[in-house]
């Protein structure tokens, strides 16, 4: 049996519901953002009315309908490339790869996405981008051309740009604040 869970965006989330799902006495079998898979068939109302108020308590969401489940698979395949690896792929064309992981067609997925969430496809991903630069910024392990070149911007300009119109500041201006760290916003309210 599968659950949706909403708000799943790091290795630590993962932890945190393989934690809850024992609690209440489930066998998880495989557990990836978004998704948690456990081996029983069926579970009473009881356990599941429990689980989806332990899983509230932690931050998480069940999710119910399809096409929330869609829009929060889209949110982790973007989470997952942006924040969990070393590097983007290079030249990664996000509407090829969405497509190619859900296995429909991107225009469906953008209309659906851009209809959940308010925002398109696109724009959720820069906010990502601009995220993950932020932490960089604050942990101070890289300079702008090798974020640049980490997040596969063209040019340093060019995350310049994008940065200042999300957030309103600079690179600069940002990583001069004397409390950066308030500016962060967490992955699953993006």
């Amino acid at each position: 049996m599968d659950f949706h869970i909403k708000n799943m965006v790091c290795r630590r989330c993962i932890s945190a519901v393989d934690s809850e799902l024992h609690k209440h006495g489930l066998n998880p079998v495989n557990i990836q953002l978004g998704i948690a898979t456990i081996s029983e068939e069926n579970i009473s109302e009881d356990i599941k009315s429990a689980l989806t108020k332990g899983l509230k308590d932690l931050g998480f969401e069940m999710l119910d309908s399809n096409v929330s489940r869609v829009v929060e698979k889209i949110k982790s395949l973007i989470i997952d490339k942006v924040h969990h690896h070393d590097r983007l792929d290079l030249k990664v064309n996000w509407s090829d790869y969405i497509a190619e992981q859900l296995h429909q067609d991107y225009n469906n997925l953008s209309s659906l996405f851009s209809s959940v969430e308010g925002i398109t496809i696109e724009q959720y991903i820069i906010r990502q981008k601009i995220e993950k630069t932020k932490e960089l910024l604050i942990y101070d392990e890289k300079n702008l051309s090798e974020i640049a070149f980490l997040l596969e911007y063209s040019s340093v300009q060019h995350l310049s740009t994008q940065f200042k119109k999300v957030t309103g500041l600079t690179p600069s201006q940002f990583k001069r604040m004397r409390e950066p760290v308030l500016h962060r916003k967490a992955l699953d309210s993006i």
